[in-house]
């Protein structure tokens, strides 16, 4: 089978993750499959629940995938466009359907939940989203040979959904809603970086001096802003130095350029 045709048939994968939130939904099933795995996520600790759903976080994903900056700037390319569809997408379908948060539904101490109460704006899970547009945008950017070990970024990407049940933020409906359109955004975000000459990622141009300049950005963020939860504090400045780290490496490799 060729490239473009495993390409063409990938467009078709999200119909499934999608038909099965709206058979649960239409078939009244949101409640009892939110409160079955909320309650099996409290058999691990809190911790996990809380980095994992920072994998989902804009500023959190692209602060741990920064280093493709020096290692592969392609993928980190499909990966900030795939997150910015991603984001428009969430910012005008949240509020469109405005359809509430388990916690606006459901009663006090009915289910596990960790950090502050949300109430609207569930549909679609937004972390699971980006996670799996991410995921997507590196798995169908990489070159094929080398995409089978990639298919544990997406086992990742559903954990982060899982993990948006276990801190009580979400129903499963938004978080398979979640990853079916974050998977159409990763196509397009792969689709989008094979535009990009590969002489414009070298790291004196344009480009990566852009995306370096969001890495200043990410660490103010970082350094300033609470990502999601508090237990993710640790991660924050873990993934702040990553961030310095890269940044270091990314001026010494102006220098050598210049010289």
């Amino acid at each position: 089978m060729s490239k473009k045709r495993v390409y063409s048939l990938a467009w078709f994968i999200p119909l499934l993750p999608l038909s099965i939130a709206a058979i649960l939904y239409f078939g009244n099933q949101q409640t009892s499959s939110f409160i079955f795995l909320n309650r099996f996520t409290q058999f691990f600790p809190d911790t996990l629940w809380a980095w994992l759903t920072y994998l989902g976080n804009g500023w959190g994903l692209f602060s741990i995938a920064f280093p493709l900056l020096l290692l592969a700037p392609r993928l980190l390319s499909a990966s900030i466009f795939a997150a910015a569809i991603s984001g428009i997408l969430i910012s005008i379908l949240k509020p469109f359907l405005n359809l509430p948060r388990p916690a606006g539904v459901l009663s006090e101490g009915s289910f596990h939940r960790i950090g502050d109460a949300l109430l609207q704006n569930s549909m679609p899970s937004g972390h699971t989203l980006t996670a799996f547009a991410v995921a997507s945008a590196i798995f169908f950017t990489s070159p094929k040979e080398k995409r089978k070990p990639l298919l544990l970024l997406f086992l990742l990407a559903a954990f982060v959904g899982l993990s948006r049940i276990g801190v009580g933020a979400h129903w499963l409906t938004d978080v398979l809603a979640g990853a079916g359109i974050g998977f159409w955004c990763g196509l397009l975000g792969a689709k989008l970086s094979r535009y990009i000459p590969e002489k414009s990622l070298a790291p004196n141009k344009a480009w990566p001096r852009f995306i370096a300049l969001g890495g200043l950005l990410c660490l103010y963020v970082l350094l300033t802003q609470k990502m999601d939860l508090d237990l993710n504090r640790p991660l924050q400045f873990a993934s702040a130095t990553l961030i310095v780290i890269t940044l270091i490496f990314f001026a010494k490799s102006q220098g050598k350029k210049a010289a």
